[in-house]
């Protein structure tokens, strides 16, 4: 009954109604244009920000920080896992679908990530939180809208993700080492509950150290398999595009599935719209101080993940050779075809990077879901407490399910908290609009950069004391 309802759920959101695709194409056309393009005319303030992003005080983590902790429940699964599932259903033409998707989203992730600042709160701890759920209920003032993205963060982030990045971790050291899924799944278990009971700081201290050393092993990798294999790599790139637009023999039926594949995959990898990374992007104290700053932060994570890391992966995979096609492969397509290309310290290498990857999600992931726990009143010892007991629970259920059962899942929840979020942002897009428009004019008239309440129009209300 469980797997016809959410077989029922994911048909319409990326089946055959394709609302969520149809959906996320447009938000990133309406965002891209009303932000005047901001992905591509500000390309390179994203990298100039980085400079002075590790700046924070005693009431946030730094801008850095929190790129690192949106990176971390980014980069995970779906940079190796997911891409690999994406090829083997919609082909080499999904990786095309997976850029497109990316640029397009990285203006939605703009936007995602500026009204998470501008409404974000404080906890019981002085702590800035925030995200969809806060500016849902802040700036529209509609709580129950609020309250059922709660709640499908609660059952995608909080439970399923980290099921399903569990799932692919004691899959891909199952494979390569024949340790016991349940052995891997306790150890898992206990080292992410001795991160996560440390809070958010811990959390981001852990991500700083763990994503940037991870991310660049794996780029250069990549790069070196490339350079070995520089001969292929222009049949490759013709492979991509002709397959992205259905110009083989399959046709249209090809175009479909890589369009579909494409999109659901490069969603899945960088989250952008989906209303995960805000929940970073508000923990932050940006610098300089403005709601805009962050935007652009988290708009370079959509970037660096599905642009760079999931490119790398697609390319390990196609520079490869022969791809199993219409296959639940996952992470052992990647093992696979890292192996042909440097031999059998390619599956370590790939056992070893999922690992770090995907381990890094399943500790971000429960400080999204834990950041909601106001939202339903219970953000103190007892509601932590039962939280982290039910997500600790899912990660070790999860070693050892059922790896269609677990994605499905999975696509439920984040297709279901992209559609409230998507919404939600098109209707706050006149506070998206202006508190964007106020930085660009500070910005290139050189005034101080620092936000103030009043600068500009803003729907509904900001707590008190956070932009005064």
């Amino acid at each position: 009954m469980l797997d016809t309802t959410i077989g029922f759920i994911n048909n319409i959101l990326w089946g055959d109604y394709s609302v969520l695709i149809i959906l996320l194409v447009v938000a990133g056309v309406w965002f891209s244009v009303s932000l005047r393009l901001v992905q591509f005319k500000h390309f390179g303030h994203m990298f100039a920000l980085i400079r002075s992003s590790t700046k924070s005080d005693s009431q946030g983590i730094s801008s850095f920080q929190a790129l690192c902790t949106s990176l971390s429940a980014r980069v995970g699964t779906g940079n190796l896992a997911g891409v690999a599932m994406a090829i083997s259903v919609g082909g080499a033409g999904a990786v095309f679908w997976m850029w497109v998707i990316a640029l397009l989203g990285m203006a939605t992730g703009f936007a995602e990530s500026l009204l998470a600042q501008v409404y974000k709160v404080r906890d019981h701890n002085s702590e800035f939180r925030g995200g969809p759920a806060y500016y849902i209920q802040q700036g529209l003032g509609i709580k129950w809208l609020a309250v059922l993205f709660s709640i499908c963060l609660f059952l995608g982030y909080g439970l399923f993700f980290s099921a399903m990045q569990a799932n692919t971790i004691t899959d891909a050291l199952n494979n390569a080492y024949q340790i016991p899924t349940l052995y891997s799944g306790l150890v898992i278990t206990v080292l992410a509950g001795a991160i996560v009971i440390g809070g958010l700081r811990t959390i981001a201290r852990f991500a700083e150290l763990v994503v940037p050393f991870m991310g660049v092993a794996y780029i250069l990798t990549a790069l070196g398999i490339t350079i070995f294999n520089i001969a292929a790599v222009p049949d490759m790139l013709i492979d991509i595009v002709s397959s992205a637009f259905g110009l083989q023999e399959a046709g249209a039926g090809a175009l479909g599935a890589a369009l579909k594949a494409g999109i659901q995959r490069g969603l899945y990898s960088n989250e952008a719209g989906s209303g995960s990374a805000p929940h970073a992007a508000a923990s932050a104290s940006p610098n300089p101080n403005h709601p805009a700053t962050q935007g652009y932060i988290q708009m370079l994570g959509v970037f660096f993940d599905t642009i760079i890391l999931c490119t790398c992966t697609a390319v390990i995979i196609l520079l490869a050779g022969d791809i199993p096609a219409g296959e639940m492969t996952g992470i052992r397509l990647t093992q696979d075809a890292m192996t042909q290309h440097v031999g059998n310290s390619g599956l370590h290498f790939v056992s070893i990077a999922i690992t770090l990857f995907a381990f890094t999600s399943v500790v971000a992931n429960y400080a999204y879901a834990q950041s909601n726990l106001r939202i339903f009143g219970i953000d103190n010892k007892w509601g932590n407490g039962a939280y982290t007991i039910a997500y600790l629970s899912m990660v070790l259920w999860g070693s050892g399910a059922r790896l269609d059962a677990v994605w499905s899942a999975a696509d439920m929840a984040l297709g279901l908290m992209t559609l409230v979020n998507v919404i939600a942002l098109i209707l706050l897009t006149p506070t998206i609009v202006a508190v964007s428009r106020d930085y660009f004019a500070k910005h290139e008239s050189g005034r101080e950069m620092a936000f103030k309440k009043g600068d500009c129009a803003i729907q509904g209300k900001t707590e008190d004391n956070i932009w005064d």
